[in-house]
């Protein structure tokens, strides 16, 4: 549980904090590149799975005729976007363990850039070989989980929504190979729940640490108002804003006040997007149309989008940020203004779900992050914590041991089953 709201929690894994994004790579272009460092974004949009099925090979042996033969030290086949392989020396295991980005690629100081993270920490502290395909549009997505498996991966995780239908595909056609898949389980074309023994969903209850995050906005504005929007509206997105919407009306119960929130009605599922998860500028018009009405704390869930709202906020002078996935103080430049993170800790179940598969205990049981099991939490105040009453700190900590304890439920229908 993260509770010392004055120093850092305490974390599964490496703590990296990007400063050099890594240069776009063409495609088709593979290079070893040892002690690398990641990133991350989302962007989700429904493809047809019959397409996926049918298409995936075709696609896959296109691109890599397109591609050609490589060097094997220098170049690996592409199926889209761009593929990279990594032995750590010596060849310490055999166990090759894979990763597909979603669009965002692995510099987006957030999503993917934290299951890369988990990627990279399984090659040091495991040992295993890796390889990995950064997608640069969604037509890369089914090629490349196929050029994962062309690889001989033992193990390939696809990093978002978007990548159920390849993910789900190749699993189907490759029942002997393990697959695991961030922020979504598996349907039918009718949307019908669907299992797989050698898929694993690999989700996060986010709702319970917005709830937390939602109830501090409310305890620290000055405006008394407070708002959030998301990407796209989809499941791993609205359940964030569905938290938060519940933090905020639970702070107005317990102290008689009437903070407003801008930005999503959750009894209704109806709020503001910014339509994509790239368009920064976007991100930056729906924040300075929050603070407009009087917003002084702002929860974007958008990926890069959520850059464009902390610009906006920082150049307003007097409004904070809530950051998602990751804990922005730490991954973005906009620490000054980040009052806490709603944390997903994506780079620990990564990194878990590749150190049972190698030792041969992989299940597809799903893996839902609760703030129970450290999956989800609350980051540290950081530069505001001198600024936060103690009194909310307490109220907090109490609620979070609330939820675990099952006293509090906090709801939501876009929650992980």
């Amino acid at each position: 549980m993260w509770l010392d709201w004055g120093a850092r929690p305490t974390r599964v894994g490496p703590d990296i904090r990007r400063t050099d994004p890594p240069s776009r790579r063409s495609p088709c272009r593979a290079t070893l590149r040892p002690g690398r460092s990641p990133a991350t974004h989302l962007q989700e949009t429904r493809v047809k799975k019959s397409i996926y099925a049918t298409a995936l090979v075709a696609s896959a042996a296109l691109a890599l005729a397109a591609c050609g033969a490589a060097p094997e030290e220098e170049e690996t086949p592409a199926a889209g976007g761009e593929t990279t392989a990594e032995e750590t020396e010596g060849g310490a295991s055999d166990f090759l363990a894979c990763v597909v980005s979603d669009q965002g690629g692995w510099d987006d100081q957030s999503f993917n850039q934290s299951a890369y993270e988990g990627l990279l920490r399984a090659v040091d502290e495991l040992g295993v070989k890796e390889a990995d395909a950064e997608s640069q549009s969604d037509a890369d997505y089914g090629p490349n989980v196929d050029s994962m498996v062309q690889q001989g991966c033992d193990l390939t995780i696809g990093v978002g929504f978007l990548l159920e239908d390849p993910i789900q595909a190749a699993a189907e056609a490759n029942p002997d190979v393990n697959f695991g898949l961030i922020d979504s389980t598996f349907n039918d074309a009718d949307f019908n729940p669907v299992e797989y023994d050698n898929a694993k969903p690999i989700v996060f209850n986010t709702a319970e640490a917005a709830y937390l995050g939602g109830y501090v906005a409310a305890g620290m504005t000055k405006t008394g108002t407070v708002a959030t929007f998301g990407g796209m509206q989809i499941p791993s997105v609205s359940i964030f804003m569905d938290g938060f919407a519940d933090g905020v009306a639970k702070y107005n119960e317990d102290n008689g006040t009437d903070v407003t929130l801008l930005g999503w009605d959750k009894e209704a599922q109806k709020g503001s997007f910014s339509g994509d998860f790239e368009n920064r500028a976007q991100g930056q018009t729906l924040t300075e149309q929050f603070i407009a009405q009087g917003a002084d704390i702002v929860m974007p869930v958008a990926g890069p989008v959520g850059l464009g709202a902390a610009a906006a906020a920082d150049a307003a002078g007097d409004v904070m940020i809530i950051g998602v996935d990751s804990d922005w103080f730490e991954s973005t430049e906009f620490g000054s203004i980040v009052l806490t993170s709603v944390v997903k800790q994506i780079n620990a179940a990564v990194f878990d779900t590749i150190s049972e598969s190698a030792d041969g205990n992989f299940t597809a049981e799903p893996y839902i992050g609760t703030l129970e099991n450290e999956g989800v939490g609350l980051a540290p105040f950081h530069d505001f914590d001198a600024e936060v009453p103690q009194e909310l700190k307490d109220a907090v900590a109490d609620l979070q041991k609330q939820i675990i304890a099952g006293d509090i439920t906090v709801e939501s229908v876009n929650a992980p089953q």
